[in-house]
């Protein structure tokens, strides 16, 4: 009996020990730092800036496409007229709008639909992480209250074992009475165990919900508060259309949908030519340059500005391509 009664001793002392060393964390504290510090959240941040550039990248098709260049050399020889060796530079760029485009609706409305993915996702890990944290707070709270319930249930019982071995030593009842006794404490030692299990669990999925350090020589947090418990009504009928209207994830999952949409109807572009308007032109500031190769001055090459319409139609079906430009 004393060496039962020692060990409960060092396992309650080893308990203390561990809990003074814990960080304590309130529910709104625990909620704080979940958003600011959680892997999942912060990676779900990531995403919706990056549907962010996406939607640039699929705009892009619809914007007008200009360039420019500065080509300079030099020109050398001796011809009839010509003063030797000179330099020269001319600017010369294109400008190009596209003027039909099937694809243009859809992927406008397809990088604002992946912008709203990306949010929603962040909803979702948002509510989903949260709910992950409360729980484990809740939980950390049951079960340490528990197991703090079923110790002082052993200890009472072990005070019952002693006084009944006292009795069946002095004759007083039988040994039904005495192993009936030491059975019920006994019972108690694994309840105690998987409360305390649990508890630690709960306390590990708090660490990672607030993206704590979860090395070695970590300390894990430990829930501040008491748990209590309130009666509480659920109308079935009313919280399923509430949810159904208002739950994150199947927002998401209608989102996804519209995505599929659009990129069907992008898909279906490639059966439309594309119409674009296209401006090029060449600026050359100083005269008699001539062409590579020719010598004449009907060829020298001079300022000029080219517009026109070009069209592309390509569908590509089963495997096989044809079009015409």
């Amino acid at each position: 009996m004393k060496s039962i009664r020692f060990a409960f001793a060092l396992g309650g002392a080893s308990l203390l020990s561990i809990l003074s060393g814990a960080q304590g964390v309130t529910v709104e504290k625990l909620l704080r730092t979940t958003l600011e510090k959680n892997p999942a959240i912060a990676q779900a941040k990531a995403s919706l800036e990056e549907a962010a550039g996406q939607r640039l990248i699929l705009r892009s098709i619809m914007w007008p496409d200009a360039k420019g260049g500065v080509p300079v050399g030099v020109q050398g020889g001796h011809r009839a007229g010509e003063s030797g060796t000179r330099g020269f530079g001319f600017a010369r760029g294109s400008f190009t709008q596209a003027l039909f485009n099937a694809a243009i609706p859809p992927s406008s409305r397809r990088g604002d639909v992946d912008l709203l993915i990306a949010q929603q996702q962040l909803n979702v890990a948002v509510v989903e992480q949260l709910h992950a944290a409360r729980l484990a707070f809740y939980t950390a709270l049951y079960n340490r209250d528990l197991q703090s319930l079923r110790e002082d249930q052993r200890q009472r019982l072990e005070q019952t074992v002693a006084s009944q071995k006292d009795r069946y030593e002095a004759g007083l009842t039988d040994r039904s009475a005495l192993t009936s006794a030491t059975v019920q404490a006994r019972e108690l030692d694994s309840q105690i165990e998987s409360a305390h299990r649990a508890y630690a669990e709960a306390r590990l999925k708090l660490a990672e919900a607030m993206g704590d350090d979860l090395g070695p020589e970590a300390t894990l947090p430990d829930a501040e508060g008491e748990l209590q418990f309130a009666p509480m009504i659920v109308d079935l009928e009313s919280e399923t259309a509430v949810a159904l209207e208002r739950r994150a994830d199947l927002k998401l999952a209608r989102l996804l949908i519209r995505a599929a949409n659009e990129d069907q109807r992008i898909i279906e572009a490639g059966y439309y030519p594309a119409i674009e308007a296209r401006v090029s032109g060449e600026y050359i500031p100083v005269s008699r340059i001539h062409r590579e190769d020719s010598s004449r001055r009907t060829e020298d090459i001079s300022s000029e500005i080219r517009a026109g319409a070009v069209y592309t139609w390509r569908v590509i079906d089963n495997g096989k391509v044809a079009g015409a430009a």
